[in-house]
């Protein structure tokens, strides 16, 4: 069968003016795409209104769990459209079931001009992982690679080992989602039958084709 290639767009480089890092960095948030921040909950508390303006900030991902929600919250709301995860920074907790909703968030805020900030408690775990994965689907990049590129930017970050194994295994579900979405019904059906015997009625849809490639380890 004829191969599926993916295009995808260049990765912005750094700023060759970039700001060496420093401790005190830790409470501020960073630019890590244009339009894209990172930082802790201390980057979108009240006090920090006005440079949350200043730097044109319209969307915020706020990632808190239950039992945070009394000292992390959505401060703005009359101000800017916030996304609220209820998220722990635990290593069993799954993650990879929010990565498309925030993509999406994310994308719309950017396509319409907005700016997106994404925020945890301190900034290194949970928002980290959230801002990695949107670049690997986004710009086709394994894990490795876009922790680097996150972490020029904001070097102190450290998602769990869970969050990081989750990340890895993101790689071929992302890869997945999209070669289906640019496959034709007779490459999906091709595929199926060469690779597993399975015989794809296409009337029911990309998701079931997705589906079923992806439970049986199909990676085109």
């Amino acid at each position: 069968m004829e191969d599926v290639k993916l295009e995808f767009p260049s990765l912005p480089q750094c700023k060759e003016d970039a700001e060496e890092w420093t401790y005190p960095m830790r409470r501020e948030m960073q630019e890590i795409l244009p339009g894209l921040f990172l930082g802790p909950y201390s980057s979108a508390m009240k006090s920090k209104l006005p440079i949350l303006q200043k730097h044109g900030i319209t969307h915020i991902i706020c990632i808190r769990q239950n039992i945070e929600a009394n000292f992390i919250k959505p401060n703005f709301q009359q101000l800017f459209r916030y996304l609220v995860l209820d998220i722990a920074d635990n290593p069993v907790e799954n993650i990879i079931r929010f990565f498309p909703m925030t993509k999406e968030f994310i994308d719309g805020s950017l396509q319409t001009g907005g700016k997106v900030l994404v925020h945890g408690n301190a900034g290194i775990s949970r928002s980290a992982a959230f801002v990695i994965a949107y670049i690997m689907e986004t710009f086709g990049m394994k894990y490795r690679d876009a922790f680097a590129y996150v972490q020029e930017r904001r070097f102190c970050i450290n998602p769990n080992a869970g969050f990081v194994h989750q990340l890895q295994e993101y790689e071929a579900i992302y890869l997945a989602k999209l070669t289906i979405q640019v496959m034709s019904p007779l490459q999906i059906e091709r595929s199926l039958s060469v690779h597993s015997g399975t015989t794809v009625i296409w009337s029911s849809g990309r998701s079931t084709a997705l589906h079923l490639i992806l439970n049986h380890s199909i990676w085109i």
